[in-house]
């Protein structure tokens, strides 16, 4: 166990799978006080059995980023027992396949309801009970995808890159009260955000779509990509789990050497360039061409 002074009180959003899961069962594995939160505790038991193979003890609870009465209700719980939260992670969020004409409006506003409001829905409750204390850590889960764009993915990219922009805002707000704002952003990693727990528009299959062979290509390209990476989701959590332990940490970490080096090319190459070899990986050898 970790001494009591180090211990730390997180909450985590979005725990039932990938990176959330496995940050929530790292941390309760050093003896911090854990609340690990989701939407549906149906889906509760992969934590539960990840936790108790570490030796950890984690709180599972019933939270909705889009439904700011189940987050107050977590956190007056917290507030209850610890009168505090040090870390929040933000880590619930999910990503939207799919040309743009192919979504729908509500398909594209609950992307931005999930990924950015629902972030800000936690954030707006937590950041009192940090300012009061002038210490606490907000850790936010983004992407590199919210420094980087590519076809089929607008919404998600929409989200990310909104995302990052209230971050960095809210880093500088916080400064004044001592509370560290960082964005984490991961490149992809096989986890089920990629399966499972995928989500395409309603178009997406639609043979009708002006996109739908595309849809299937990039659909089939990402897949196979993603099956055959060999990174670890656990480097992930072993950065959010080393943040936590920086006195002063950056604004912004990339996950993985190969992601810094995407969102270093997109920087550095000419819009023209970068662009056109996009295309060419994504669409092949007619990238002008449906």
């Amino acid at each position: 166990m970790t001494p009591h002074d180090t211990q730390k009180v997180i909450l985590i959003t979005g725990t039932s799978s990938g990176f959330g899961l496995l940050t929530s069962a790292r941390l309760a594995s050093r003896g911090h006080f854990v609340y690990a939160t989701m939407r549906d505790l149906a889906k509760q038991q992969p934590l539960l059995d990840e936790v108790t193979k570490r030796a950890g003890q984690v709180q599972v609870r019933e939270l909705d980023v889009t439904k700011p009465a189940t987050i107050k209700k977590v956190i007056d719980e917290i507030k209850n027992r610890h009168y505090h939260i040090d870390v929040l992670i933000n880590n619930a969020g999910f990503g939207l396949g799919g040309f743009f004409e192919d979504l729908s409006e509500d398909e594209i506003r609950q992307q931005m309801e999930v990924n950015l409001f629902g972030v800000q829905n936690v954030c707006r409750q937590v950041i009192p009970l940090m300012r009061e204390r002038k210490q606490g850590k907000i850790i936010n889960l983004s992407s590199i995808a919210g420094q980087t764009a590519s076809p089929c993915f607008s919404a998600y990219n929409a989200s990310k890159w909104a995302l990052e922009g209230f971050s960095e805002s809210l880093h500088h707000e916080m400064k004044l009260f001592g509370i560290d704002v960082v964005l984490v952003e991961p490149g992809s990693y096989p986890t089920k955000i990629f399966f499972e727990n995928a989500r395409y528009g309603k178009n997406f299959d639609n043979s009708q779509s002006p996109y739908y062979a595309l849809n299937q290509q990039l659909q089939k390209m990402t897949l196979d990509y993603v099956r055959q990476l060999k990174r670890d989701p656990q480097e992930v959590a072993a950065l959010i789990e080393n943040i936590i332990n920086t006195k002063n940490p950056k604004l912004r970490y990339i996950s993985n050497f190969s992601s810094w080096l995407h969102v270093f090319s997109r920087k550095i190459l000419p819009e023209s360039i970068y662009g056109y070899f996009l295309r060419r990986v994504l669409y092949g050898n007619k990238p002008n061409a449906l």
